[in-house]
């Protein structure tokens, strides 16, 4: 599938940010009333890693007038099997590009196939149930809906900057940036209390240090560790994506098996509250599988968030070039 004549592609570059964030904002606005990306979340997917290059794996599409229409990219964390593609269009001038940018991003997405060594890679994509477009564009490309994720918000407006007490022999600290072995162990617990969630792509010690260290920014005193009983037991991982929008950003919230059902998830997440609170942040944000084994959503909605709007994913399996 090509584009409609005198439309053009070509490869971004960290110089169009501000033209994709304008683009993307444009959709985000038509779909859910408010725009919910910002201009480090286009630089994360610009700058790339080792599994992404947007020199190879990202296109912006341009209308006969010289108008942005249409970004697509691709995120890969590990190399693995699993890819996710997103398509942003502009709703008044860039529906003609979708599902051509679709269809040139898929099949990139069998030349990496083929590159990385794996028979076909399972793709991933996600839409607003509003974007009714976009959802028939997905199906005619051969996705089916797989599940739904939430995106949850709570204000802070009552939340104190005094952190609150936690449960008996339970304590909390930030982790050490600077201490490997600190590191380390933050990740050994977020990847062990993942180990049970279907979706859940693990990466080693290096790629996601790799992926820590490429962050345009991050506020360490918000990356937390808690113990149980002087045992790790759990994390939490902030970001600071949505620092525009004035919000605290939980990124990843994980309890070990073994010590579940203690109050430290819900510990965590007052901590980091109130971290936010003292920052002078007007909400807190996070994204949530609904059908998470370990009724993530359960816990979020006890301590006062919730859904600003849900999101559908849909699936299909693209065979290696």
């Amino acid at each position: 599938m090509t584009l409609p004549a005198g439309w053009t592609i070509r490869r971004p570059t960290l110089d169009d940010v501000a033209e994709i964030l304008a683009l993307v904002h444009a959709s985000d606005l038509a779909a859910m009333g408010e725009p919910d990306f910002s201009a480090d979340d286009v630089r994360e997917a610009l700058v790339g890693s080792a599994y992404i290059s947007p020199s190879r794996d990202s296109l912006l599409a341009y209308a006969p007038d010289g108008a942005l229409g249409g970004w697509a990219y691709l995120e890969n964390d590990n190399g693995g099997d699993h890819e996710f593609v997103e398509v942003y269009t502009h709703p008044e001038t860039g529906q003609a590009a979708q599902a051509p940018l679709l269809a040139l991003t898929l099949a990139r997405v069998a030349e990496r196939a083929r590159e990385f060594g794996h028979a076909a890679m399972t793709v991933r994509a996600g839409a607003i149930p509003t974007e009714k477009g976009y959802i028939a564009t997905l199906r005619d490309a051969g996705f089916e809906f797989v599940k739904r994720y939430a995106r949850m918000q709570r204000s802070l407006a009552d939340v104190p900057a005094t952190p609150p007490p936690t449960p008996d022999g339970v304590s909390i600290r930030p982790v050490d940036p600077g201490d490997d072995g600190d590191m380390r162990l933050f990740h050994r617990i977020l990847d062990t209390a993942f180990r049970d969630t279907p979706d859940y792509r693990p990466r080693t010690y290096e790629q996601w240090r790799e992926w820590v260290d490429g962050q345009p920014s991050v506020a360490w005193d918000e990356w937390l560790v808690a113990t149980a009983d002087g045992t790790p037991a759990g994390i939490l991982q902030s970001s600071n994506q949505s620092l525009e929008d004035d919000e605290g950003w939980v990124k990843m919230l994980a309890v070990a098996r073994e010590h579940r059902r203690r109050g430290i998830g819900e510990a965590l997440l007052r901590r980091a509250f109130a971290l936010y609170a003292a920052k002078g942040r007007a909400n807190v944000g996070l994204g949530v599988d609904l059908e998470n084994p370990t009724e993530a959503a359960r816990l979020y909605h006890a301590v006062g968030l919730t859904a600003v709007y849900e999101a559908d994913m849909f699936e299909r399996t693209v065979t290696a070039a």
